[in-house]
């Protein structure tokens, strides 16, 4: 590695614009009937408000930065895919909740401050395995999330609309605006963490756990406060940030402006994009788009990976080395990751690369049951973050966060738990139309089980 790397001013690439990925190929993007309309929804939605800005963009990228040293723990969640129904006050507020929840816990065991990035006001579009589906000898397209078209199993729904994307916009903002106003207002005051709580909490096996978490930090607020004699800085609002899968690149590049004062592109619809395991292809369209962008970016990262081929997709999007930039979200499922996940460390390692390296035990661990649902089993999950933070000790890298699909809702997607949930529960309240999603208390118990694993290394490992 060169060693005056980390010393070269940034580039603006002279090559890429924000529609350069339409000279590669785009995977899983929709086949849209009228090319006119499509072009006239950019048009509209060029034009609107952004989602996000670009001071809140490098306020992000400089956390990240230090969570890639050690200073910080990333926690990024939310839903698998949002759904334009669910966006109501009681879902996002609920889900803001379980965040906060799990964030008081990991600063607790961890004593480090957390990274609150929430997938959700965008998480609108879905990859999926094959273009079209069929039931009954019927074929339609596949239902690619709410941005595209409708779960529907109807020709009429399953049609993708462009003008979807103007709705997708409208409740991303929704979304943003509220969760803005329930920070401003004081909900995550860490003087009354009690404002988060859910309907669980008074019975559940974690209650006891939790409640003397936040007894400990309550303590340890007023004791700061007694010392100074005044309140301690800050502590009646957080940052929270958003973030999704920037997969409908038709939609991300018509909000995809320069700002005043700032040089460069920023994609204004997150904070923090990032690329799926099936569009991570080096010469796609997906890897083109994300290259330009200001924006910290991160890439999803499976078992079929090789060392070269990730040090050539760090040298893509990370030519510069820039702190903060890009996110590794390693996904191999708890059978693989002992395999598969150190060479990649140790590649990285060697070549002196700052990443952040992010653990998304949700995506490797799916299966089908008997009864034809799709879940994932807790012991699993947690098996893998596990094993990952094993992993990053003994390669001499830092696993910096983890990446989790989950609801502040009381579904029944996931089997196990504190309840131990068995496959016969899933008829219960499964309500996801994608993939299966950790309930609060599974969340919480996951938060938990990070901030003991962390507890238990060595300092050196640390």
């Amino acid at each position: 590695m060169p060693s005056d790397r980390h010393l070269q001013p940034v580039q603006l690439p002279i090559d890429w614009a924000p529609d350069s990925w339409r000279t590669r190929q785009a995977l899983q993007m929709p086949v849209y009937p009228d090319a006119v309309a499509l072009a006239s929804v950019q048009d509209e939605l060029g034009a609107l408000p952004p989602l996000v800005t670009s001071w809140e963009i490098l306020a992000l990228k400089q956390q990240l930065a230090e969570a890639q040293e050690g200073k910080r723990f990333l926690l990024q969640g939310g839903d698998c895919a949002e759904s334009f129904a669910d966006c109501s006050p009681d879902i996002i507020s609920n889900r803001l909740k379980v965040l906060l929840q799990m964030s008081l816990v990991l600063v607790h065991g961890m004593r480090l401050p957390v990274v609150r990035v929430g997938r959700f006001a965008g998480q609108y579009a879905k990859p999926r395995s094959a273009d079209t589906e069929t039931r009954d000898g019927v074929t339609l397209p596949s239902y690619r999330g709410d941005l595209v078209n409708g779960p529907a199993f109807t020709a009429e729904d399953r049609i993708p609309d462009p003008r979807r994307m103007l709705k997708a916009h409208a409740r991303s903002a929704m979304t943003m605006n509220f969760t803005r106003s329930l920070i401003d207002g004081g909900f995550a005051d860490l003087h009354h963490p009690e404002y988060w709580n859910l309907g669980w909490v008074g019975h559940s096996p974690l209650a006891e756990e939790y409640h003397r978490m936040v007894a400990n930090l309550g303590d340890a607020v007023r004791f700061m406060e007694t010392l100074s004699g005044a309140e301690v800085y800050n502590l009646n609002r957080v940052d929270f940030y958003t973030s999704h899968e920037a997969l409908l690149l038709p939609y991300e590049e018509a909000f995809t402006r320069q700002v005043p004062r700032q040089w460069g592109w920023f994609n204004l619809s997150t904070h923090f994009p990032w690329i799926g395991m099936r569009t991570a292809a080096l010469d796609g369209a997906h890897a083109e788009y994300f290259r330009g962008l200001r924006n910290p970016v991160a890439v999803k990262v499976g078992p079929s990976v090789t060392p070269d081929q990730l040090m050539r997709l760090i040298d893509l999007l990370n030519p510069d080395d820039e702190p903060g930039r890009l996110g590794l979200i390693h996904r191999m499922g708890d059978a693989h990751i002992a395999e598969k996940l150190p060479p990649l460390l140790d590649v990285v390692k060697r070549e002196g690369r700052r990443v952040l390296w992010i653990c998304d035990a949700m995506h490797g661990n799916t299966e089908s049951t008997r009864n034809g649902y799709k879940t994932r089993r807790f012991e699993r999950i947690r098996n893998e973050i596990e094993q990952a933070f094993d992993l990053h000790a003994a390669a001499g890298t830092r696993l910096g966060g983890v990446h989790l699909e989950l609801t502040g809702e009381d579904v029944t997607e996931c089997i196990g738990g504190a309840r131990d949930l068995t496959e016969a529960d899933l008829t219960r309240a499964y309500r996801s139309s994608v993939d299966p999603r950790l309930n609060y208390e599974q969340a919480l118990e996951i938060a938990m089980a990070i901030a003991r694993k962390q507890v238990s290394l060595t300092p050196a490992a640390r």
